[in-house]
């Protein structure tokens, strides 16, 4: 076990910092492609599933595919404009070579689907690059064996539950465990990778070099028609289709479901215990990438989505969670338990390493809010949502409208007691006003005085108990003096004018207690203890709404300073991690949903004050 490092330490040659990766994917699983060539972290067939590459969490016992110059080199990394096709190039004495990473999107509905391949093309484009390859995979986060064998070209890992066929164009050796190559290329020439999960239906392919040009081709081309479709025409064009780019790729297409992030224990800070594994639908996150999509123009994504909680999440009683949980599998399912896998060190150490979670069986009032006003905008700016959908709302609010006052776990999911957490209360005032909007616009059945009677009881407990003379701020929870970076939505929810003096007021506390230099902290653990050990980072979902509380308080200088200074912490192709840690480091599971939709809306907001 790896000694736990301090947080200021530099990082461990053997964990490259979580920011120095780049990410590919089928709209099904992902991999991350470190800057030195190496996929550190793959799960197949699905974001889910267990793990094959996991070295970002055990750099002995998790499994990797290295792909690098076998010289010295100076590397950098880029996306193939407007596309998900990573490129990372070495910089040797001799030459000059790339990695080409991409998943190919199938979209036909064949049994092609199921390859789930992963391409990996190396070009020498100057000169003469020798590169070395080793592939080591870890089945079932490297707690499985597996064999490895050759069967006419084809090298087969085969595990208890996966197996997988490595082709490649140039010589491959193998021990019986893994492969390795060693080859060098020549200006123009050319090498491929290509692994693929196998079984019943789908058998053992090769991987020639047109074969890999037209899947290299084709997987441009249908990213680039993908992107074509958003509106957005701003300022910040390139941040803002990364992020875009980014939600798409943490898509589920054969359900629509919107995963938050696809790894799972990346530490909230070195050595702590603030290790999740958010490879699920969160009904908030998602909900609110849906808003960010349908601002950019995505209806698609949206309609995905909508059938996803349609078809898959069926609004019941007598859970503890209430109607709905928190978070669902990407296929729907409810059960998720949360174990430690003892055997994995962690990323720096960061033990535990988590898979399921726990918080699936949480109270969290607010994911009402965040699902209806996302139902909302999708009937205002997509199509009219059905009949069926309509009485599934319906249910939620009356719902809502006997449980809004009840203590509950809140936003930020904390495991230390539930309480009346304003901004619980806050999106329950959304779910009842965003449904009262929609039937009085459609002229749908309701009960419309016991939602109005219950919306305004909502407004009046929150003005009367969430707001703190003393500190002059509506605060964390009822009749308390903790401040906490939630309430920046109160505005944003259009539950407050965004001039009002105490909203005002409000923003000057939360600035001079949160905010270090346009960075927002959740909340101080100290003050308000939410039952684990250990610091965090500033949370990016809150340096954003930051941003869009400025901009419509009217100090658009002041937003557009704190948005320019954000962008400085994106790591080198525009991604973040949940967090930024004390000296500007990525912290938590990466890349985002929660960041990356929320840069989105402040760009587009943002843009607007501008002109």
């Amino acid at each position: 076990m790896a000694a736990t490092p301090f947080a200021g330490d530099a990082p461990s040659p053997r964990y490259p910092p979580i920011a120095e990766h780049g990410l590919i994917g089928d709209l099904r699983s992902v991999a991350l492609v470190g800057t030195d060539g190496t996929i550190d972290w793959y799960c197949c067939p699905s974001f889910d599933s267990p793990s094959v590459f996991a070295a970002i969490l055990d750099a002995e016992r998790g499994g990797r595919f290295e792909l690098a110059a076998a010289v010295p080199a100076r590397t950098k990394q880029f996306y193939f404009p407007d596309t998900n096709v990573l490129i990372t190039r070495f910089f040797t004495e001799d030459g000059v070579g790339e990695v080409q990473d991409f998943m190919p999107v199938c979209c036909d509905g064949s049994g092609e689907v199921r390859r789930h391949r992963l391409i990996r093309r190396v070009v020498c484009v100057r000169g003469t690059v020798p590169f070395r390859a080793l592939i080591a995979p870890r089945f079932n986060y490297g707690a499985d064996p597996h064999t490895l064998s050759a069967v006419e070209g084809v090298l087969v890992f085969e595990s208890p539950e996966r197996s997988l066929a490595l082709t490649s164009t140039v010589t491959v050796e193998n021990d019986g465990r893994d492969a390795r190559a060693d080859f060098k290329l020549s200006e123009g020439e050319t090498a491929v990778f290509a692994l693929d999960q196998i079984g019943e239906e789908v058998m053992p392919r090769g991987c020639a070099h047109a074969e890999a040009e037209h899947e290299f081709n084709a997987t441009v081309a249908y990213w680039r028609k993908w992107l074509h479709q958003s509106r957005y025409r701003g300022r910040w064009r390139e941040m803002v289709h990364r992020s875009a780019l980014t939600l798409k790729l943490l898509t589920y297409a054969p359900t629509g479901a919107i995963v938050a992030a696809p790894t799972t224990s990346l530490p909230e800070q070195v050595g702590g215990e603030r290790n999740w594994d958010y490879r699920y639908v969160w009904v908030r996150d998602a909900a609110f990438a849906v808003y960010a999509l349908l601002r950019l123009g995505f209806s698609g994504e949206a309609a995905a989505f909508m059938k996803f909680l349609t078809t898959h999440i069926s609004p019941g009683d007598g859970a503890a969670s209430g109607p709905l949980q928190i978070m669902y599998g990407i296929d729907g399912r409810a059960d998720l338990p949360e174990r430690e896998l003892l055997h994995l060190e962690g990323h720096l150490g960061s033990a535990p390493v988590r898979v399921g979670n726990a918080a699936a069986d949480q109270l969290q009032l607010d994911i009402y809010g965040a699902l209806i006003d996302s139902i909302y905008l999708y009937d205002k700016w997509a199509q009219p949502i059905s009949s069926g959908q309509w009485d599934d709302v319906c249910h939620l609010v009356d719902w809502v409208c006997d449980h809004w006052d009840q203590p509950d776990e809140g936003v930020w999911e904390t495991r230390g007691g539930r309480k009346n957490f304003l901004y619980s209360r806050l999106m329950c005032w959304v779910a009842i006003e965003r449904a009262i909007r929609l039937a009085t616009h459609r002229g749908l059945p309701a009960d419309h005085r016991r939602w109005r009677q219950a919306r305004d009881n909502i407004y009046r407990r929150i003005m009367d108990h969430g707001w703190s003379d003393r500190r002059g701020a509506f605060v964390q929870y009822e009749d308390a003096d903790v401040l906490d970076a939630s309430v920046l939505m109160m505005p944003l929810a259009k539950f407050i004018a965004p001039t009002d003096p105490k909203w005002l007021s409000t923003l000057d506390a939360l600035t001079d207690d949160l905010v270090s230099d346009s960075l927002v902290y959740r909340y101080d653990p100290e003050a308000s203890p939410d039952g684990l050990r250990g610091d965090e980072g500033t949370f990016s979902i809150c340096s954003f709404w930051y941003v869009e509380a400025l901009v419509r308080a009217g100090r658009v200088d002041e937003a557009r300073l704190a948005f320019e200074k954000m962008l400085t912490y994106a790591n080198h192709l525009g991604l973040y991690a949940e967090e930024i840690g004390r000296t500007g480091e990525q912290q938590g599971n990466f890349p985002q949903a929660f960041t990356h939709l929320s840069l989105i809306s402040a760009a587009f907001n943002l843009d607007r004050a501008l002109g």
